[in-house]
């Protein structure tokens, strides 16, 4: 584990796996940070190099309050795989994660090698971003903690499980979320995502209400030339709710 310094901020990483293995990098949703993926280690350290990072304002990386944009998230990722040493890899991101992934295909082709967006859009409702980034600055995070919570999880969720997201979402900082919010709502990616060259698959959930495939995923994979889907049965956070079948998807993918 370590700390890359950037522009506005110190962003948090850890790397696993196999240094001899294929590298791949693994991005959380905005609201949670690098333990997302904790339930998929078991699954995927023996066959790849991984590298997980905290979102900026995210977990253990502290950032200054401000709008961040796709670009810039996107770039801070690029500068951990070059603190590594990864010159090129796969990554697979959750929501946010998987909109800073398409820009990073978009924007440093020659770096990635596959693309798996799980649970992600390439456009989201910026008026209702705008609402909930101003409510997150005026009042806090637990002013939007249950509508997140809706969203992130479902009844399927195990309790526990589901208390540990919520704290630790109402535990973050107010201004990373609303920074990375900002990314989100004002993100251009659904008139240039054909230009992604990667081999892609899209991952959608089947309780996932807030990126569902009807409006987000069709979308993706309409326009991504080449792009495959996969339908698991799970709410947004689809690492908390179908690990082992998210492992065997990003395996089969990686591996074929």
């Amino acid at each position: 584990m370590a700390f890359t310094q950037r522009p506005g901020a110190r962003l948090y990483w850890k790397v696993d796996g196999r240094d001899d293995a294929p590298a791949l990098i693994l991005l959380n949703s905005i609201g949670t940070d690098m333990d997302l993926w904790d339930a998929l280690l078991p699954h995927l350290r023996s066959r790849f190099a991984l590298l997980r990072i905290d979102t900026r304002g995210h977990g253990a990386s502290t950032a200054d309050p401000g709008d961040y944009s796709l670009a810039m998230l996107a770039d801070d990722v690029l500068a951990v795989a070059d603190a590594v040493g990864l010159d090129r890899f796969s990554l697979a991101g959750v929501s946010l994660g998987g909109m800073v992934g398409m820009e990073l295909a978009l924007g440093a082709p020659g770096r990635i090698e596959k693309l798996l967006p799980i649970c992600t859009s390439a456009t989201m409702d910026g008026a209702s971003w705008n609402d909930r980034i101003a409510k997150v600055r005026g009042e806090g995070m637990a002013a939007i903690a249950d509508l997140a919570m809706g969203r992130f999880l479902s009844d399927a969720a195990e309790p526990a499980v589901f208390e540990a997201v919520r704290r630790q979402l109402i535990a973050m900082d107010p201004q990373g979320y609303a920074g990375c919010g900002a990314a989100i709502r004002d993100m251009d990616l659904a008139d240039r995502i054909a230009g992604i060259a990667c081999p892609t698959r899209v991952v959608t959930g089947a309780r996932d209400t807030s990126t569902p495939f009807a409006g987000h995923g069709e979308h993706l994979v309409a326009r991504i030339p080449g792009a495959t889907h996969i339908l698991l049965e799970a709410a947004h956070l689809a690492p908390l709710e179908a690990p082992e079948a998210l492992a065997g998807v990003i395996l089969s993918f990686l591996e074929s």
